[in-house]
């Protein structure tokens, strides 16, 4: 889960975030996301394990999406893990 709220540079947020959720979506154990954004971002991505999380932060490009977040786009940010051990509705 990441949580974040913009600062008031949006110098290519839009473009770059795009690019992730497809870039994430073709990433060995990627399982689907599910995102929100008004004040507060939020966005859950999940994936089939651990490794595959730890495989995401590490490719090139979602590192430098994170380097010119962490420089350009966000006021503040948070990263959770957790495991899903359910899930329903209608």
């Amino acid at each position: 889960m990441f949580s974040s709220h913009l600062s008031e540079s949006d110098n290519g947020y839009g473009e770059m975030a795009d690019r992730m959720v497809k870039l994430a979506a073709i990433q060995p154990g990627f399982l689907g996301m599910e995102s929100i954004r008004e004040d507060l971002g939020i966005t859950v991505s999940y994936w089939k394990t651990l490794e595959s999380i730890t495989n995401w932060k590490k490719n090139v490009e979602h590192r430098e999406a994170q380097r010119l977040g962490h420089q350009n786009w966000y006021s503040t940010f948070r990263v959770r893990i957790a495991r899903v051990e359910r899930e329903y509705g209608i």
